[in-house]
Formats: structure tokens, C-alpha cells, sequence
């Protein structure tokens, strides 16, 4: 299918760019105009943007138990939740330049969860949050033990303190429709799992279904 969309990066000026914060992440003040639907060009408009690294975002299962793994830590971001600041999430990870996407993926799986990821498949690409941020996300189901999977995992070093949590397939299908999970990557996984669980289970089990 061809793309549909009329405007590409040829139709954007970017008039300045001026660094307002270095640290962790950094942000940016843009001055641009772009092109419009009805024709002409915007007026000059002056954005912010917050610019990170690209992420990996892995949801291990396990076909055999037919498991899942989230993982649970402090997000910063939210502070302002009406549940709690500590969410449930897929293990993930900044992209370095020394690592794949999918390197990054099992990297993570091993520092965040202590997860050996032995098949991985895609689910897809996004961007994070696209009003505000630079942020491109891959994301991916990776076949995983689910055996003896638990504990406390992370990097001290990086500040992270992170509880393994497992559940039936069935367990995080209902958390899911009931709202208690908040954040855009594990959804967008866990449905996608809803959606292609025969396949996904057709790829890594065969005959042994």
C-alpha cells in the first residue's frame, strides 16, 4: 500500500534551533514553518522538543507456559498518575552505539529481568509521543523461559531497582481490558499478542502444539 500522506520533510523550514537543556534528555526550541493543507505556508511557530535516543521494547513470552513477563519500576513521568508513579512494563532500553535494536532488546531482557531471549519478531515501530518528543520505538515479542523467572533485577549503576512479574497469558489479557495497564508500549504489545497468538505460537512450538 503507497503512503497517503501529502507533505514530507521538503515541506518543513527550520528557521533556528536553540539548545535549552542538556542533561539526560535534551531540549530544544525550534523556529519553523510547513507547509498546509489549504495551501501557502504556516506562519513561524515556535516548538519545543524533547530529543532521546531510540528505544527497544521487548514482551517475553513463553509458548511452552504460556506466560508473559512484565516488569515493574519508578517512572518519573508518572508522578501525576492517579494509580501510582511505579508501572507495569516491558523490559526495555535507550539504543548505544554499539548495539542493534534487537541487540538492545535482548540486552535488556537479560539486565532488567535475567531473561535469555532465544527468537525474537518484530511487532512494530512508533513514535513515542510525536507532539513534544523525538523518540522512535521498535518493538518486539521475544521467546523466553519463563521457569524460574522472577525477583529483583537491574543496573545499580543506572539507578534501577526493577520487580519481575509473571503471568498467565489469560492473566494479562484481563488486566489489560480492565485499564490496570497505563502505558502505550505494554498495551500496544499485549494486544498485539491477542491478535497474533496462533501465529506466534505456530512459529515457536510447531508440531509440539
Amino acid at each position: 500500500m503507497s503512503d497517503s500522506r501529502q507533505f514530507s520533510h521538503d515541506d518543513v523550514q527550520v528557521l533556528g534551533r536553540e539548545l535549552l537543556s542538556g542533561g539526560f534528555l535534551k531540549v530544544y526550541r525550534y523556529r519553523l514553518k510547513h507547509r498546509l493543507f489549504r495551501g501557502g505556508w504556516s506562519p513561524e511557530l515556535s516548538r519545543e522538543l524533547v530529543v532521546r535516543h531510540g528505544a527497544s521494547c521487548l514482551l517475553p513470552y513463553d509458548p511452552v507456559r504460556d506466560e508473559l513477563v512484565l516488569v515493574e519500576q519508578f517512572r518519573v513521568g508518572a508522578l501525576g498518575s492517579p494509580r501510582s508513579p511505579w508501572l507495569l512494563e516491558l523490559v526495555a532500553g535507550i539504543h548505544d552505539d554499539d548495539c542493534t535494536p534487537e541487540g538492545v532488546a535482548m540486552r535488556e531482557a537479560r539486565e532488567e529481568a535475567g531473561l535469555e531471549v532465544t527468537d525474537l519478531l518484530p511487532i512494530c515501530e512508533f513514535q513515542a509521543s510525536p507532539g513534544g518528543m523525538a523518540e522512535h520505538v521498535y518493538l518486539y515479542c521475544g521467546r523466553v523461559d519463563t521457569t524460574h523467572a522472577g525477583g529483583i533485577h537491574g543496573l545499580a549503576d543506572e539507578g534501577e531497582d526493577i520487580r519481575v512479574h509473571v503471568y498467565s497469558r489469560e492473566e494479562a489479557y484481563g488486566m489489560l481490558q480492565r485499564g490496570e495497564l497505563d502505558n502505550a508500549p505494554v498495551i500496544i504489545g499485549i494486544q498485539w499478542l491477542m491478535l497474533n497468538i496462533d501465529r506466534v505460537r505456530d512459529a515457536w512450538l510447531g508440531e509440539a502444539r
